[in-house]
């Protein structure tokens, strides 16, 4: 009967502690923390840089007076579009008629100078083979003849001048764009190449905008560039509104030197501007397009944290549930995820949702995003 009775509270003690094992069990899948998490795949994404910058017009011209005189008319409406050749201002040119008729004057009593000093050279060219006249003579009139042909040519460079400067009354648009205020109205007495500009032409179509980058940057674009053989970078504007410019443009150069203070350069962007959207100096966000990545792996931003030290952190569930702090190497953005240049690679599980409930060695339950089937740290 004791034998019976041993055999029995053993038996007893046994399931006790199997029930007490599972009870263990069920409460330590109860307490480890529920997250949600992504698989990390390889995906195909374009290389983009995005810039700050400003926007500048194309060809720009300052109207100044090349001759002095009262102006008499101004000839076009404040902020049209005008086209080179155009006449814009009148300045009284009295003056300079009467000029340009002295001139002509002179260079006709240059003239017949010269035909009667060659005439006089010839006559004394034929008598000096019979010794009428000396060699001396002869000479003499050789050289009024050469002074005569100074003086025709001297005269008709006046006649020029004058006509320059009489054409210079006309002053006319320079270059085809949009005409700002004038600084002056008919009346006004301006003087040649003062430093008051009249007016300015702006061309606006097309249009630049100028860009700053690092240097540093600027030299990842063209490894970039050179790896994927692309010659030509298509560039997007985001204006100050947030809002997407029509048109694509693309990049015309970059400085060639670097600012020693600040370590940047200057890239200049050429855009269509026929609508004239883009005004000079409005502030401007270029995304330059400068190629693809094949094998890219994108990390949620809301995955992403910062360490102390401001380094970029996830949280990678490994095979047995157990969570990893892991510093990665963050590239471009794109669509509310970040592209990770190393420190995770394709098939990790990482944390999306849930990180304050964990830390780095904890055991975690696995929802996939989008999949409320759970993966128990007991499977």
């Amino acid at each position: 009967m004791t034998l019976k009775l041993k055999l029995l509270v053993t038996a007893v003690a046994s399931l006790m502690l199997v029930a007490c094992s599972e009870s263990e069990q069920v409460q330590a899948q109860q307490q480890a923390p529920e997250v949600e998490v992504i698989t990390l795949t390889t995906t195909s994404v374009g290389l983009t840089t995005e810039l700050p910058g400003r926007t500048i017009e194309y060809r720009q011209a300052e109207i100044r007076p090349q001759v002095s005189g009262i102006l008499q008319q101004r000839l076009f409406r404040e902020g049209q579009q005008v086209e080179a050749g155009e006449l814009l201002y009148k300045i009284d040119a009295a003056t300079y008629q009467a000029a340009l008729a002295s001139a002509k004057a002179n260079v006709a009593s240059a003239k017949a100078g010269q035909f009667n000093a060659a005439n006089k050279a010839k006559r004394i060219k034929d008598l000096l083979g019979s010794k009428v006249v000396s060699q001396q003579d002869f000479d003499d009139a050789n050289a009024l003849m050469m002074q005569a042909d100074a003086a025709v040519a001297s005269a008709e460079a006046a006649l020029q001048n004058a006509q320059i400067n009489l054409d210079y009354t006309e002053i006319t648009a320079p270059i085809s764009g949009v005409i700002g205020r004038s600084a002056v109205t008919e009346g006004a007495l301006l003087t040649a190449n003062q430093a008051q500009g009249l007016a300015t032409i702006r061309q606006l179509d097309p249009i630049y905008a100028d860009l700053t980058q690092s240097s540093t940057d600027l030299l990842r674009i063209k490894r970039q560039m050179q790896q994927q053989n692309k010659q030509q970078v298509s560039v997007d504007l985001i204006l100050d509104d947030g809002s997407k410019y029509a048109e694509q443009g693309s990049l015309e150069f970059s400085e060639v030197n670097v600012d020693p203070s600040t370590g940047m350069v200057t890239l200049r962007a050429v855009f269509d501007n026929k609508q004239s959207d883009l005004l000079p100096g409005m502030f401007v966000r270029a995304v330059l397009h400068h190629g693809s990545n094949d094998n890219a792996i994108l990390v949620p931003q809301a995955a992403v944290s910062r360490t102390a030290k401001g380094e970029a952190m996830v949280m990678v569930v490994n095979a047995d549930n157990q969570v990893e702090s892991r510093i990665v190497i963050l590239g471009q953005s794109t669509d509310g995820n970040w592209v990770a240049e190393s420190g995770v690679k394709a098939g990790e599980q990482i944390i999306i949702s849930g990180l304050q409930k964990v830390r780095a060695g904890a055991t975690v339950r696995v929802v996939q995003a989008g999949n409320k089937t759970t993966n128990t740290a007991a499977q």
